[in-house]
C-alpha cells in the first residue's frame, strides 16, 4: 500500500522569539492510502498541533507536508483536498441538514443538479435519507455528528481530518460512533487521520496509531503493538494499565522492571493452587477490589512493597486484607525502555 501523506521534518514553535514553544518537535511519518490512522496522546503532545499543520490551519516554521508527493505546506487549507471535522461539529444552525452538507459545493459554484445527487448521497451513507429537511436544533447529538461527517465526507477529500470529534458524546453513542467511523471509512477508502486522547478509541478503530509526547512519536504502529510491546514507559503507562515491578522481585536474574497488563496475570486464592502456565509468581495482601461489570480489579499490595492491579473476568471469592499470589504469564512480561 503506497503512502497518501509523507510528513517530513517538520517544526512548529508556538510563543515569543526569546522564549518559544516547541509543539511539533522534527517529526516524521507517513500515513498510507485507505488507513484509519490515529494521533493518540494527553493534551499538550502536539497532536491537534499536528493535525492544523496537515489542513493548514497553521504553517510549519520546518520542513515538508507531501499529499501524493506534492508539498502541500504552503498551500491554504481552502487549497487542501484535505476537509475536517471539529469536536463543536460547527454546523449552521439557520441551514438545513441538507443545505449544511452541499454548502462547500454550493461555494465551490457547483451544478445545483450535482449538489442535490451528492447531498442525497451523502445521506444514504450515514443513513438520514429522511432528514434532509430538519434544521441542527432539531438533531440528537449523534445525528449532527453523523451530518458534520457528510458535510466533510460529501465532496470526497482525499484525507478526512477528525479532533476529538467524539469527545462531546455519551459513552453508548460513543462507542456506536466507532464502529460507524470504522465503517465509513472502509466504504468510502478514504484515509482517515483521527485525533484523540482516548485509548479505548484509538485501540479499536486504528489501523496503525502514533503515541505521541512532547511533540514527538513515542512510537507508531498497529494498536496490538502498541498495547503490548510498547517501546517505553511512557507509551506502557499512557496506554491502559501497566503494572511495573522490579525484576528481582519476580525472582528474576535481570536488572530493571518489568512490566504486565492486568489481564495477563492470574489471582491465586487458595492455598497449593497452581496456575494454567507455569511462570513467576509473587506474594502479596489484597489491598481493594474494583467491580467494572465485564471485569473486576483487584489491587495487591507485594511483599516487595510494590502495587500491582490484577484483572479477573469473574468476582473471586476473597476478601480485602487477605493474603493472595499473583502468578504472571511469561510470554507477555514487557521489557521496554524506562
Amino acid at each position: 500500500m503506497s503512502d497518501r501523506l509523507v510528513i517530513q521534518s517538520v517544526t512548529k514553535f508556538f510563543g515569543s522569539a526569546q522564549n518559544p514553544v516547541r509543539a511539533v518537535d522534527d517529526l516524521s511519518l507517513n500515513v498510507r492510502e485507505n488507513e484509519f490512522f490515529t494521533l493518540l496522546g494527553p493534551s499538550g503532545c502536539g497532536k491537534t498541533t499536528l493535525l492544523r499543520l496537515i489542513a493548514g490551519l497553521e504553517s510549519c516554521d520546518t520542513g515538508k507536508i507531501l499529499l501524493d508527493g506534492v508539498d502541500i505546506a504552503g498551500l491554504p487549507a481552502n487549497k487542501r483536498p484535505v476537509n475536517t471535522v471539529f469536536q463543536s461539529y460547527a454546523l449552521f444552525p439557520h441551514m438545513t441538514v441538507a443545505d449544511n452538507i452541499g454548502f462547500g459545493m454550493s461555494m465551490q459554484g457547483k451544478d445545483a443538479k450535482d449538489i442535490e445527487k451528492a447531498t442525497a448521497d451523502a445521506l444514504a451513507l450515514m443513513r438520514m435519507e429522511n432528514f434532509g429537511a430538519r434544521y441542527p436544533s432539531e438533531l440528537s447529538g449523534g445525528q449532527q455528528q453523523r451530518v458534520a461527517l457528510a458535510r466533510a465526507l460529501v465532496n470526497r477529500p482525499k484525507i478526512l481530518l477528525l479532533d476529538e470529534s467524539l469527545s462531546a458524546l455519551d459513552y453508548k453513542l460513543r462507542k456506536d460512533m466507532q464502529i460507524e467511523l470504522k465503517r465509513l471509512q472502509r466504504e468510502t477508502e478514504i484515509t482517515f487521520i483521527f485525533v484523540t486522547h482516548d485509548q479505548e478509541e484509538a485501540l479499536s478503530m486504528s489501523d496503525r496509531i502514533a503515541v505521541m509526547e512532547r511533540g514527538r512519536i513515542g512510537q507508531l504502529g498497529t494498536p496490538q503493538e502498541i498495547y503490548h510491546r510498547p517501546v517505553s514507559r511512557y507509551v506502557a503507562d499512557f496506554i491502559g494499565i501497566c503494572n511495573f515491578v522490579a525484576a528481582p522481585s519476580l525472582g528474576l536474574s535481570e536488572s530493571g522492571h518489568i512490566g504486565f497488563r492486568p489481564e495477563d496475570a492470574t489471582l491465586l486464592i487458595r492455598e497449593g493452587q497452581q496456575p494454567d502456565v507455569a511462570g513467576p509468581i509473587v506474594h502479596g495482601k489484597l489491598d481493594a477490589l474494583s467491580y467494572h461489570g465485564a471485569v473486576t480489579y483487584y489491587q495487591v499490595t507485594l511483599d516487595s512493597g510494590e502495587t500491582v492491579t490484577v484483572a479477573d473476568h469473574e468476582k473471586l471469592p476473597v476478601g480485602v486484607d487477605a493474603r493472595v499470589r499473583v502468578a504472571l504469564l511469561p510470554d507477555m512480561l514487557i521489557r521496554c525502555a524506562s
